[in-house]
C-alpha cells in the first residue's frame, strides 16, 4: 500500500513567492498553490503549477479541508488582511509549521496569534535560501 505524501501549500502573490514556486518546480518538490481569485490561478498555471486550491476568503462556510494530506504551509505576504485570512483558513488543515514570509514590518504577534509558527522578515527577492531552509526541515 502506497502512503500518500503530505503536500506543501504555498501562497505566492509576489515576486519572491513566484521565485519560491519556480524553485519547487525545478526540484520536483510536491506542493499546491493557494489562491482566492481566478486571475492569480491562471498566472500560477502559466508558471507550471499543477495543483491549485481556490478558496473564498470572505465566506467561512467555504473553508473546506483539502482532499489530500497537508504538510507545511508557506504564505508569502501581499497584504496583512489576506495573509491573516489564509492563516485562519489553513491552520486547521495541518499540525505542521506555517511560515509567513514578509517584507513589511507588520507585528509578528498578529500572525503568531492566528497560528503562524514562524514569521520570516526578508528584503530579498531570491527564494533559494527559503527552499533549502524550509524543505529540509
Amino acid at each position: 500500500m502506497k502512503v500518500q505524501q503530505d503536500v506543501m501549500i504555498v501562497s505566492a502573490p509576489n515576486v519572491i513567492g513566484e521565485a519560491f514556486i519556480r524553485q519547487l518546480i525545478r526540484y520536483k518538490i510536491p506542493f499546491a498553490a493557494i489562491t482566492n481569485n481566478k486571475i492569480e490561478r491562471e498566472r500560477l498555471k502559466k508558471m507550471g503549477v499543477e495543483k491549485t486550491l481556490m478558496v473564498g476568503t470572505t465566506d467561512e462556510r467555504t473553508w473546506v479541508i483539502p482532499a489530500f494530506p497537508v504538510g507545511k504551509i508557506i504564505l508569502f505576504e501581499s497584504s496583512l488582511n489576506l495573509s491573516c485570512r489564509y492563516l485562519r483558513i489553513c491552520r486547521t488543515w495541518t499540525s505542521e509549521p506555517i511560515y509567513i514570509i514578509t517584507h513589511s514590518s507588520n507585528p509578528r504577534s498578529i500572525y503568531k496569534g492566528l497560528g503562524a509558527s514562524y514569521v520570516i522578515h526578508t528584503r530579498s527577492q531570491d527564494a533559494s535560501f527559503l527552499v533549502s531552509m524550509l524543505v529540509d526541515k
